[in-house]
């Protein structure tokens, strides 16, 4: 069995560092799950590394889409799949860093065999609003309920979709049928710091984002042309800067949006991952010294 490390956590928690600092150490590559960095043009909001961050390290999955392109967990798990083969077959260490836990989960268990999309249902079930599809689903898949968000209108809908077309709960479909990635051990790390420290990061970090040029990003992003129901423009950040762009809320409504709903975001990352098995837990921050320590020792074990 070859080595995978997967480094995981909350937006804001210092997964890139740690990332960085693990393949120095130990001859890595570093390939991204998070849903917004494989998108080119979106940079400030996502949190991309720099090519000067990325200290000379190889990265994968980054800038890969156009913005209206559509991007699936499926399509993510094929790509990723590919990648941390030709890493290994490199003679070097793959390392799994991002934030999306559905796009880890997807890689590391496979997807279940579920109905292809129906664009004329999800038209139907696009127009109720996100309360009355989470009742709904309650109704047929009370499992999925617990798991989606009553707002994540996009994943309800989906949900739906797949049960209405299968005449099962999607839950139940899930646990079926899915193909595992084969032939790796995984090392999971996860990142767990304080929340009150957390969220003191996120505002700051949107506060930064913010007097960083995120907004007159967005705006060049639309001036290329590109259509602002975009997938990348849902995200925490870009979204409450499309809707200053509208006039809908001054700058500083908009900073104090972003931090309400990214800290919100971080909380359901938090209980997504706690579902994870077999995570290291580490108590504190990926650039903290102490932790980076503690990690490099638990992947030098791993490796041996």
């Amino acid at each position: 069995m070859s080595p995978l490390l997967a480094i995981l956590g909350p937006t804001g928690s210092g997964k890139s560092e740690l990332a960085l600092a693990a393949a120095e150490r130990h001859a890595g590559e570093i390939v991204n799950f998070d849903s917004i960095q494989v998108y080119r043009h979106f940079h400030i909001g996502a949190a991309k590394l720099s090519a000067d961050e990325r200290r000379g390290i190889p990265h994968h999955l980054i800038d890969i889409l156009e913005p209206q392109e559509i991007f699936t967990a499926g399509e993510f798990a094929r790509r990723a799949r590919e990648a941390v083969r030709q890493i290994r077959d490199r003679g070097r260490l793959p390392i799994l860093a991002g934030g999306t836990g559905f796009y880890l989960r997807a890689l590391l268990e496979g997807l279940f065999p579920g109905p292809t999309r129906d664009d004329a249902l999800r038209r139907r079930l696009s127009a109720r609003s996100p309360e009355r599809l989470h009742r709904l689903l309650g109704r047929w898949d009370p499992a999925a309920a617990r798991r989606i968000h009553s707002h994540d209108a996009r994943k309800l809908v989906r949900a739906l979709e797949v049960t209405l077309l299968a005449s099962r709960p999607m839950t139940e479909l899930f646990s079926q049928g899915r193909q595992a990635l084969e032939g790796f051990s995984v090392l999971k790390l996860g990142l767990q710091a304080d929340r009150a420290l957390l969220y003191a990061r996120i505002n700051q970090r949107a506060e930064a984002m913010f007097a960083g040029g995120l907004v007159e990003e967005a705006r060049q992003i639309l001036a290329q042309g590109h259509p602002p129901d975009s997938k990348p423009f849902e995200s925490h950040g870009y979204r409450q800067a499309l809707r200053h762009l509208r006039g809908e809320l001054s700058l500083p409504e908009a900073i104090l949006d972003a931090q309400r709903s990214t800290r919100r975001y971080a909380k359901r990352q938090m209980s997504w991952f706690r579902r994870e098995q077999d995570v290291v837990w580490l108590a504190g921050f990926g650039e903290d010294p102490a932790i980076q320590a503690a990690a490099l020792a638990r992947i030098a074990d791993f490796l041996r």
